[in-house]
């Protein structure tokens, strides 16, 4: 958070008023005051040239008022009371009250407005920056930080109200903060401005583009990454829905669509009633997306793809990942077909946590000629086998990362035969494989064994060879898998310790450590037809 150092002016107030007294402070052997006649219609108006000679006059009268701030209140009162009983009649008296209340509140509020310009100019000249930087100061802060700043003075709530400060909002929380109001009210301030928008819960640190772990609530196998336990997140996380809606995202179709339209990037995390409906009819309105994150939304895939690809056109990144591991299955391979043929900037895909085929994963990966960075990790059913024959002049050959992270199925001789390819020259852009997987590969020719090390796959010459690629091969020890689902908090806490303590070790180049993330059921097949 960005931290700010100001030096502003503070004004005080006199409890006991004294400024509206002083006016009425009069001489007590002042004459009686004759009943005020009506003005005639004929009266001529005020000359012109005569208003300086007038405001002197009332200049020096307020003058002398103000030097009778200090006189005590109860001369004041005395005086003001002695004016009253010299009046002639109730109606004179009435208009005296009358006249004082409006002059002390006349006073009262010039001096108010000079105060507050007094302490605007002092803060422009201690702040340091011109309106314009300050703008781009307070664009850099979070939305928190932003409306203390705007509450510290006037001349910061002007800067803060400026719409490029929410150009880029991010309402992403620990814990249920947000609702629909505040999104609503961020997203009409930002107006055409907006560029980015960020929503739901994220109770863990964001993990940079390009990592290989799982966030939080998507699959539930990050296990200490906050003070609370998982029993504590599934309730915050149901509390999540009283406070985010499926209207949440109704702002940005408002107004014909004006914010909607301007939208570059999108994350969603986590807002249990976001619908396909809700879901799709935002992306309706956002033609100009580049980006789109959705973690753990109760959203179908096809769907989801079906939209992208009808309303998204200039999308670069997709990252998807799933709330119901494995049992979304409803990809088809005509959606995969139109994902390529009318979004064909696409260079990220990440799909996270479905049931993929590798035939439909081949139409991707070949289909997207500027694809640089696949992350399939924890989906099922993928054997490997959409790999053989890319990353040369058939697709693929911009591959730069390649992330394959506990899929289930996956199988030691695919993994095998894109060794040989990179060997062979093919993905020569690659700088990132992980192959990753708690349960072990899936042994070839027998659908329910597991391999746990890597004796057919040439590792070390891939290194030697092609010392620029990270290589990520991380195994738990043959048996010694456990299901966290079953483990105690005692047995958790150590397990974690002793996956810190193995993911140090290095042999030829290559990490094994037995995690201790959760474990996911399943058919052990592979599951590659049509579903």
């Amino acid at each position: 958070m960005l931290s700010l150092s100001l030096s502003l002016t503070h004004t005080h107030r006199d409890t006991h008023s004294p400024t509206m007294d002083t006016l009425l402070h009069t001489p007590t052997s002042m004459a009686k005051r004759p009943c005020p006649i009506p003005s005639s219609p004929s009266t001529p108006p005020p000359n012109p040239n005569k208003l300086p000679n007038m405001n002197n006059q009332v200049g020096n009268l307020l003058q002398t008022f103000l030097n009778l701030a200090d006189s005590h209140s109860l001369s004041i009162d005395q005086s003001f009371e002695h004016l009253l009983d010299s009046s002639p009649c109730d109606a004179d008296q009435s208009l005296l009250i009358d006249r004082a209340l409006k002059l002390g509140s006349l006073l009262l509020e010039a001096g108010n407005r000079s105060a507050r310009k007094r302490s605007s100019f002092h803060n422009s000249l201690t702040w340091a920056l011109p309106p314009d930087l300050t703008i781009k100061l307070f664009s850099m802060l979070d939305a928190q930080s932003l409306c203390y700043a705007a509450a510290t003075c006037s001349m910061f709530y002007k800067c803060a109200m400026d719409p490029l400060c929410y150009a880029n909002i991010d309402l992403t929380t620990v814990v249920p903060k947000v609702n629909n109001a505040v999104v609503s009210t961020m997203i009409q301030r930002a107006g055409k401005a907006l560029r980015s928008l960020k929503l739901g819960i994220v109770p863990g640190p964001t993990l940079p583009h390009g990592s290989c772990q799982p966030l939080v609530y998507g699959i539930r196998n990050a296990v200490e990454v906050s003070n609370f336990s998982w029993n504590d997140k599934k309730t915050r996380q149901g509390k999540e829905s009283s406070t985010l809606t499926r209207y949440c995202l109704t702002p940005l179709s408002g107004e014909n669509g004006a914010a909607g339209a301007v939208l570059r990037g999108l994350h969603l995390y986590n807002i249990e009633r976001i619908d396909n409906t809700s879901l799709c009819g935002a992306l309706s309105a956002c033609p100009s997306l580049l980006d789109l994150e959705i973690i753990g939304l109760h959203v179908d895939l096809r769907q989801t793809l079906v939209s992208v690809s009808m309303n998204c056109p200039l999308i670069e990144r997709l990252f998807f990942e799933s709330s119901k591991t494995g049992r979304d299955d409803s990809l088809k391979s005509s959606t995969c077909v139109d994902l390529v043929n009318n979004c064909p900037n696409l260079t990220s895909l990440a799909l996270r946590g479905f049931k993929l085929y590798d035939y439909k994963l081949r139409i991707l990966v070949k289909g997207f000629c500027k694809l640089k960075y696949v992350d399939f990790s924890t989906s099922y059913s993928i054997t490997g086998s959409f790999l053989r024959n890319l990353g040369g002049d058939m697709g693929g050959s911009l591959l730069e990362v390649l992330i394959f992270r506990d899929c289930m199925h996956l199988k030691e001789l695919e993994v095998a035969r894109l060794f040989a390819s990179v060997l062979a020259g093919d993905f020569r852009f690659l700088r990132y494989l992980d192959i990753s997987n708690r349960e072990g590969l899936a042994a070839a020719g027998d659908s329910y064994g597991r391999c746990y090390s890597l004796s057919i796959i040439p590792t070390k010459q891939v290194l030697e060879e092609r010392p620029d690629i990270c290589l990520l091969a991380e195994f738990p020890s043959e048996g010694s898998f456990v299901d966290l689902g079953q483990m105690t908090d005692s047995d958790l806490t150590s397990e974690v310790s002793l996956s810190s303590q193995l993911s140090s070790r290095a042999s030829d180049g290559l990490s094994f450590m037995c995690t201790s993330e959760i474990n996911y059921s399943s058919d052990q097949t592979s599951g590659n037809e049509e579903g």
